[in-house]
């Protein structure tokens, strides 16, 4: 049988008090151009939030570009969290991208995989 690599909306961080709650008492970790910042959630599952800062892409159309990119590199590499962690984990975890130049997708991809990677030795031990 073969996985389908999807992100539905029970997946994505889009509370702003599960939002504001991270930003707050979340730990942040840095892996290249990304800043992860994640905690853990009274809520089962695994739920993510990406964001790029306005201030250094002036033009909506630049960031939305990279938060789309953003997603579609965690939606293809997601089984790397979801298989090591437990389903009843409740993680939250917002990726933000701080580099100044767009960014090449498969740099994302690179870095979006050690971040994820790190996360995963994060959660198992604890």
């Amino acid at each position: 049988m073969t996985h389908r690599y999807t992100l539905p909306s029970t997946e994505r961080l889009k509370s702003k008090k599960s939002i504001d709650a991270l930003f707050l008492n979340g730990q942040r970790h840095s892996v290249g151009t990304l800043r992860i910042l994640h905690a853990r959630s009274s809520e089962p599952g695994i739920r993510v939030g990406v964001g790029v800062s306005s201030k250094l892409f002036r033009r909506a159309v630049d960031r939305n570009r990279i938060k789309r990119q953003l997603r579609e590199c965690y939606r293809l590499q997601k089984n790397i969290l979801s298989e090591r962690i437990a389903p009843t984990a409740g993680i939250d975890i917002f990726f933000i991208y701080t580099d100044k130049e767009m960014p090449d997708y498969a740099q994302l991809f690179a870095h979006l995989q050690k971040g994820l990677t790190k996360l995963v030795t994060i959660y198992q031990a604890g």
